[in-house]
């Protein structure tokens, strides 16, 4: 029995929820060591009297913990750590030791550019409906207030001192509050000098790209995988190396494999919600994951593109709040929380690297919008972004269960998919008596536009699916495109 009364600390200042701090405390204390697979945790009636909170809670927390796979209930015996999860690697002393000084230095090499250091739509028509691949519905983007805020921003005094050209590294007010918000809500551990803006998680990638890739070094990818991701490696240099997918996300075994047979200088994983597939990395494989990449010296860039869109319990902490090597490049945004149209993103790695990506910024896209990037700290500090993400994500719940039992009703007979957790799109696998380009052909004739089917490798991997946005749906346009639909696969089944 470890001191829970001490090792556990309940803030009830925190807009944190208390189960959710348990959470992540116990999950620290499996990360450390403190508890070990196998473990048996105490009951929930016995640890709410050790640490003063209702039972309900360490209920709740348990619960939370078995659904991210970091404990599991046995039944009549109890609840244990779970007896597959592997320990961090800890850095061994020896000749082969390298310093980390906090956040400064990365636990992977990276190109580094002397030269680079200098002290200075596409049209829609109206009748048809898109296929998209998971997007939020713009409509329900809170414009009123953010236009509130930039009017307040734009008439202040000290404004004209934004407009001028100002740092590669964003602006300083929203860095600093994403750090705030980010170490509260996703359990990171930076620092104001971790973290750039950038104009959205593509040009994170394409940075990480540029910097990462000599020639023929290789980035590891899903065997289905966000196909702008992959042009964007290629284009840095990189070689692609793929891995199958299976019901707990990135095969690790695999990437093991290919590690010790290439020069690997990358892993890309889109662990919450893997794209294209919707399946969530298990608890299991990103302290693999994260081992291999202490092992092998390679970088996870991990993009974490619907973070907060998770149904069925809360979202589950990313691989770079378990980092302690500084080997995982951090790439989101809050265009697809709020709109793509505010391009604004972040970028959160080692003060080295993070160094690096702003001088090649530079020359990229100067900087970014300084007024815009105050409003959204500001919109992010007064709660206007959690209030927005708590709505939208009980409307996205409602239009997922709705989508998916239309298609399920109407077209079952030509669709198999599962109810994903969470994100914004279905992955939808068809007969194989059809194909999804016959289906996209004769979708036109409905006013019912596919495009981009090239970008899930179907051919290479026989898996006949693609992603089916649904967020941006109405009840309405979710019945109309399901008809649509159903009228298109009755015209090809003749």
């Amino acid at each position: 029995m470890i001191p829970y009364k001490t090792s556990i600390r309940i803030d009830r200042t925190s807009k944190q929820a208390v189960y959710l701090q348990l959470t992540n405390q116990f999950i620290t204390l499996i990360k450390k060591g403190i508890l070990v697979k196998g473990a048996k945790l105490p009951s929930s009636r016995e640890l709410a009297l050790l640490i003063n909170v209702h039972r309900k809670t360490v209920i709740t927390c348990y619960e939370e913990l078995i659904l991210q796979g970091w404990i599991e209930s046995i039944p009549q015996k109890g609840t244990y750590v779970h007896s597959k999860i592997p320990m961090l690697k800890q850095q061994k002393l020896g000749a082969d030791r390298i310093d980390l000084k906090g956040k400064d230095e990365a636990g992977f090499s990276f190109k580094k550019q002397s030269y680079l250091d200098r002290s200075f739509p596409q049209s829609f028509n109206k009748e048809n409906l898109y296929v998209n691949d998971g997007i939020g519905d713009v409509r329900l983007a809170p414009r009123n207030a953010i236009a509130t805020l930039y009017r307040s921003i734009s008439a202040k005094k000290s404004t004209p001192l934004y407009m001028d050209y100002g740092t590669t590294y964003g602006n300083l007010e929203l860095r600093k509050t994403l750090v705030s918000y980010l170490n509260e809500t996703r359990g990171l551990r930076i620092s104001i000098d971790n973290i750039m803006i950038t104009r959205g998680s593509q040009m994170s990638m394409f940075l990480a790209g540029q910097l990462l890739f000599d020639k023929d070094e290789y980035v590891i990818i899903g065997e289905t995988n966000y196909s702008s991701s992959d042009t964007t490696f290629e284009y840095g240099g990189a070689k692609l190396l793929r891995v199958k997918i299976d019901g707990e996300g990135l095969q690790t075994i695999e990437i093991k494999k290919l590690c010790e047979k290439y020069k690997v200088k990358a892993v890309y994983t889109t662990p919450h919600h893997h794209h294209p597939t919707t399946v969530t990395l298990s608890a299991e494989r990103r302290i693999q994951l994260l081992n291999l990449a202490k092992t092998y010296r390679f970088a996870i860039i991990e993009d974490d593109y619907d973070y907060d869109f998770h149904y069925n319990h809360s979202p589950i902490l990313p691989l770079a709040s378990h980092d302690i090597h500084n080997n995982v490049i951090y790439v989101g945004s809050v265009c697809k929380t709020v709109a793509p149209v505010y391009r604004v993103g972040y970028l959160i790695a080692s003060k080295t690297f993070v160094d690096e990506c702003a001088k090649l910024r530079r020359f990229i896209d100067r900087q970014g919008d300084a007024l815009l990037e105050l409003t959204f700290a500001e919109f992010i500090k007064d709660g206007s972004l959690d209030r927005h993400i708590k709505k939208t994500l009980k409307i996205y719940k409602t239009r997922r269960d709705e989508f998916c039992a239309l298609l399920r009703e109407e077209l079952g007979d030509y669709f198999s998919f599962e109810i994903p957790k969470g994100g914004m799109a279905i992955w939808v696998t068809l007969d194989k008596r059809f194909s999804w380009e016959s289906v996209a052909e004769i979708a036109k004739k409905e006013n019912l536009i596919f495009f981009e089917l090239q970008r899930y490798d179907m051919a290479k991997t026989n898996h006949n699916a693609i992603r089916i946005g649904f967020a941006a749906y109405n009840r309405e346009e979710a019945k109309t495109f399901v008809h649509r639909l159903k009228s298109t696969m009755k015209a090809l089944d003749i």
